[in-house]
């Protein structure tokens, strides 16, 4: 009989209040490149439980129980015979792909393309916070065209779990000249103390203030959509040659079938109604944008283990500091359920929430 490990899953679509913890198979190395981790923390993404509520359940097909999450810190217990940088007892973290989801376990394997050597200076909690958020950061700060150095970005929820890291990096690391961001009153001292003093310039409390209202119209270079209000700034974006790049408002057709959402043996497709809809709605903020003189794309993250390399020498240089907001014991399945439904509201929380897996 197969080994067995707990996991946290969904036994249908489901918002986070029927989650359950189960007895699932551990997985085992299978492919040459495959590498098996044993998890130590894991984190959540405002995509783990839009998933498994069924958000893309149009276009793909679940198998339940639904074993859910992407994030996972720990060690190296077993490697196939053609893993070369990675061997056993290796602290690594990982985003998983989505043929490997399921990073609320006791174990996880993927490909080690997928899997880097952990920063040093981080416990397992503190790394399992960063592969989505900060590899997401890092490819979307990528895509202004030029260097932001000097440049004026704007970063709304700046202690969301991708703006906490975003505006670090566009700070410490692609050397902006003046970082906004908004939060509400209560977070606004919060500010310096998670992120670091002098890492954002203008902090804009958005329970009082549009931001719209106090940043000048035509000043903004680069606008990292977090909050899916990209259109709602245009008129403060640099004509002709800023940009936006949103991860909260809907991708063309397009971009999600080339997903890694969409990367599975079974290779779902976009049913028609589905794929007109997304690519007129895509078309539609291109067009707005455009005729602010602005160009805007939505982006979703490549995952790989260059881009976590990347992000570790960063943490240990100093110049990324995670932000976790709350640490959960994986076997406290009311608590598990309690912290999913904030990020499911979209509401509240600092930072990253991160699951802490007791070994049995």
């Amino acid at each position: 009989m197969a080994a067995e490990m707990l996991s946290v899953t969904a036994p249908t679509y489901t918002d986070p209040s029927r989650y359950e913890l189960s007895m699932v198979p551990r997985p085992t190395v299978t492919e040459k490149t495959d590498v098996l981790i044993r998890v130590h923390a894991a984190s959540v993404n405002p995509v783990d439980v839009k998933k498994a509520a069924g958000v893309f359940k149009l276009a793909v097909k679940e198998v339940f129980p639904y074993q859910i999450g992407y994030d996972a810190a720990g060690v190296v217990t077993d490697v196939g015979e053609a893993v070369k940088d990675l061997s056993v007892g290796d602290e690594v973290y990982t985003r998983l792909p989505e043929v490997s989801r399921g990073a609320w376990s006791e174990y996880v394997k993927c490909s080690e393309r997928y899997v880097a050597l952990k920063p040093k200076n981080l416990s397992f909690s503190d790394a399992a916070s960063l592969p989505l958020a900060g590899v997401t950061a890092l490819q979307v700060l990528r895509k202004y065209k030029g260097s932001l150095e000097g440049k004026t970005v704007f970063i709304p929820a700046g202690l969301s779990g991708t703006g906490a890291i975003a505006c670090q990096l566009a700070k410490n690391v692609f050397h902006a000249g003046k970082v906004i961001t908004t939060v509400s009153t209560s977070k606004i001292p919060k500010i310096p103390e998670l992120l670091g003093e002098g890492v954002v310039d203008q902090v804009i409390d958005y329970t009082k203030h549009d931001p719209s209202d106090v940043i000048p119209r035509g000043s903004v270079d680069f606008l990292f959509d977090t909050t899916g209000q990209a259109m709602q700034f245009l008129s403060l974006m640099v004509p002709r040659t800023s940009s936006i790049v949103s991860i909260s408002t809907t991708p063309s057709a397009t971009t999600l079938q080339a997903s890694s959402v969409m990367q599975r043996p079974d290779n779902p497709r976009i049913p028609l109604f589905g794929r007109i809809f997304l690519d007129a709605t895509d078309a539609l903020r291109r067009l707005r944008a455009w005729r602010w003189g602005v160009t805007y794309m939505y982006w979703f993250l490549e995952s790989n283990k260059e881009d976590l390399e990347t992000l570790a020498g960063y943490v240990e240089e100093g110049n990324l500091i995670p932000v976790v907001g709350a640490r959960v014991d994986m076997r406290d399945i009311n608590k598990v359920r309690e912290a999913c439904e904030l990020t499911y509201r979209g509401k509240g929380g600092l930072g990253k929430t991160v699951f802490e897996i007791t070994q049995a």
